[in-house]
């Protein structure tokens, strides 16, 4: 009876519960509202919601990002100036500024996450190969990759590093977490394809807010992070990287139009006039090449010729910048350094960075004053520096940024020859440094270098043009910058999508085709000598991915399956009990397991994991075991586990080329192999490196 009574209890609580609530009508009514716009939105797909939001998201964080820097730089120019002409301490307040950045950005994104540091495009790459880095795309990740890229990039031309890898790496954590977030919304299972699309499109989304370039953002990620690229992940892409540019542009113009005011008074009381900070925002790098005939047909030789040049520089840059990456590790001070008080490792990189740019000293050389944006701005300057400098009082405008490179013992081909000699060691020993950090943007700046001082030496040659007679046609040295920078940044990163990169981020067309061919060049001479920078970088840390074939002789196409697979491969028949299974549990570590019809016939019938063995095991008793626990004693492989069907296997005769695209396509991390259906190898990912 006191049951019956508290059943009742219990009843008429919740009837109370359920009627007290008010409206129920309306209630449903705004329910099916809801559902029936939710339904209306999602019909073109979900995925677009999430890609805008993507977009929009990552181009706010980026234009925060550089708001900041540009406040930190201005801070650091200020102090700078007002120290006034006492030596020691404006060396002190050129050197603590980015020392005490750069030991923040390392100390706070280090104590929070290991996987902070470099530029992350070469765990990415891993990632989209099917490879699982645990809490690599974790969201914890994110606040401290911004803090301590925002740090870095406010050490600017000193430390000389970037930002396009550590914002690809951001907007792929965020696009990880949108997908988490998409699931929960949607009610439905986490899908491994799904979670590949959204990075994908985070990779264009990261560049494209980075140049505020969309076209050339998704064609170099795809060129960069991605061996094999599906079509229809082009328009989630393109959409996504879109939305993220145009908002990045939006939010730079509004500033633009807001800081110019601002910023005013305090350029026209600077000793550079010209150092408009709000302009350190815009993503695109202005350039005035208001020509009507951009380059001579004769002139693509010396294109030619800048593009062996970048790509012999090229190569030098990544086996000096290989060689210093073991060095760092395998050298006891440094390498001790680095495991245990990383911070110091940077104040004392950073220090040695600082002291060399210090403007009254080497720097005053190497026009250390610009910021990483006036660099490329200064070098696509569309005037011929060699003819402003003799006169620069009468022709060239007060306080040029290309004055910085105009120092009167050296003249402009001796700045920047200083320049590429010294910056060439300085951002090679910069790679060490274990903060957030990109590498595109110092190697873009340094082939643009390349290029400008070239395109000098051209114009110094021939004043008029390479034709004598007619018209005078002179050479355009901000064409072969252009040039240079996009082919010294492509041979680096073995892409040719930088050719379009340039124009676009500069809005000028007219040097499309000598860039491409500088690309093409350079690209040609390292690919065929060097690992990509990226590729590098894995095979440094030693993640599993699987390199390129550089060969492409037709004698590697003969290479067969049979020649290198794995013979020894652990397997179970169906009519196998528990000692056959503990024994092959103890043979081998693998993820899952080959079944065979029985020993005698070895055809493949399909795969077992691991996990159904040993609950295999834990539910079947040992044959020699003491009676204790009532467990099965009698039991096969084939009636006590779900054997799972192959749904891929090699031929031996499968040639390498073959096996290589499988496993890059499909994310493969092993296969069997068989003869006339008969099990005779496998191949893992180890096999096919």
């Amino acid at each position: 009876e006191k049951e019956e009574e508290e059943e009742e209890e219990v009843e008429r609580v919740l009837v109370s519960e359920h009627s007290w609530r008010p409206c129920p009508t309306a209630r449903r009514r705004v329910r099916g509202c809801l559902e029936w716009v939710k339904r209306q939105l999602f019909r073109v797909g979900e995925d677009w919601y999430f890609l805008f939001i993507l977009g929009v998201l990552m181009a706010t964080i980026s234009f925060t990002m550089d708001t900041t820097v540009s406040r930190l730089l201005a801070a650091h120019t200020w102090l700078y100036q007002e120290i006034g002409d006492i030596g020691v301490l404006k060396y002190l307040s050129w050197t603590l500024c980015p020392m005490a950045l750069a030991a923040f950005s390392t100390g706070f994104s280090q104590s929070i996450t290991p996987h902070s540091g470099g530029s992350g495009i070469p765990e990415l790459k891993t990632i989209l190969m099917g490879v699982v880095l645990e809490d690599y795309l974790a969201i914890q990740n994110f606040g401290a990759k911004v803090v301590g890229l925002t740090c870095t990039l406010g050490c600017s031309s000193t430390v000389f590093l970037g930002k396009v890898g550590p914002y690809v790496h951001l907007s792929a954590m965020a696009a990880a977490y949108l997908g988490k977030m998409r699931t929960t919304v949607m009610r439905e299972y986490e899908n491994k394809f799904k979670q590949h699309e959204m990075l994908v499109a985070a990779q264009a989304v990261g560049v494209a807010t980075v140049f505020g370039a969309p076209i050339s953002g998704v064609l170099f990620s795809i060129e960069v992070m991605s061996p094999h690229f599906a079509v229809r992940d082009y328009w989630r892409g393109f959409f996504a990287a879109t939305c993220g540019a145009f908002m990045f542009r939006l939010l730079a113009v509004f500033n633009s139009e807001q800081g110019k005011a601002g910023w005013a008074g305090y350029a026209a009381s600077s000793p550079l006039p010209s150092w408009h900070f709000w302009e350190t925002i815009v993503a695109v790098f202005k350039s005035d090449f208001s020509i009507d005939f951009p380059f001579d047909l004769l002139e693509t030789f010396f294109f030619l010729i800048l593009g062996i040049i970048c790509g012999i520089a090229a190569c030098a840059y990544l086996f000096c910048q290989r060689w210093m990456m073991v060095a760092v590790k395998k050298n006891r001070l440094t390498a001790k350094l680095l495991a245990t008080d990383k911070p110091v490792y940077t104040v004392l990189v950073v220090l040695l960075l600082a002291s060399v740019t210090f403007p009254p000293g080497l720097g005053q050389f190497m026009a250390s004053r610009l910021t990483m944006k006036e660099y490329l701005t200064s070098l696509f300057d569309n005037h011929t520096w060699g003819l402003l400098a003799p006169n620069a009082s009468g022709v060239a405008k007060p306080g040029g940024l290309w004055q910085e490179w105009d120092h009167p013992s050296a003249t402009i081909y001796g700045t920047l020859t200083f320049f590429l000699l010294m910056k060439f060691w300085m951002l090679i020993l910069a790679t060490t440094l274990p903060l957030p950090a990109g590498y595109f943007m110092p190697i873009f700046i340094y082939g643009a270098a390349i290029g400008r001082l070239m395109g000098e030496v051209v114009a110094l040659l021939f004043p008029r043009g390479l034709y004598s007679e007619g018209p005078p046609r002179p050479i355009i040295p901000a064409g072969y910058a252009l040039a240079g920078a996009a082919a010294f940044s492509g041979s680096v990163t073995h892409t040719v999508s930088t050719a379009l990169l340039v124009c676009e981020a500069t809005g000028h067309l007219g040097h499309i085709l000598p860039t491409v061919l500088a690309v093409l060049v350079a690209n040609a001479i390292s690919q065929k000598n060097q690992p990509s920078f990226y590729d590098a970088g894995i095979i440094i840390k030693k993640l599993p991915y699987l390199p390129p074939i550089r060969s492409r002789h037709m004698a590697s196409y003969r290479v067969v399956v049979e020649e290198f697979m794995e013979r020894r491969v652990v397997a179970l028949a169906k009519g196998d009990g528990f000692q056959e299974v503990l024994v092959a549990l103890d043979a081998s570590a693998d993820a899952e397991y080959p079944v065979v019809e029985s020993t005698g016939s070895p055809t493949l019938v399909g795969t077992v994991s691991r996990s159904q063995l040993v609950t295999f095991l834990q539910s079947h008793e040992h044959p020699q075991a003491p009676q204790g626990e009532k467990l099965a004693t009698v039991g096969t492989l084939g009636d006590d586990c779900t054997i799972e069907p192959i749904m891929l296997q090699l031929s031996p005769w499968t040639s390498l080329h073959q096996a290589y695209h499988l496993f890059q396509l499909l994310k493969l991390q092993r296969v069997f192999v068989t003869r006339s259906g008969e099990l005779v190898g496998a191949v893992s990912r180890a096999e096919v490196r």
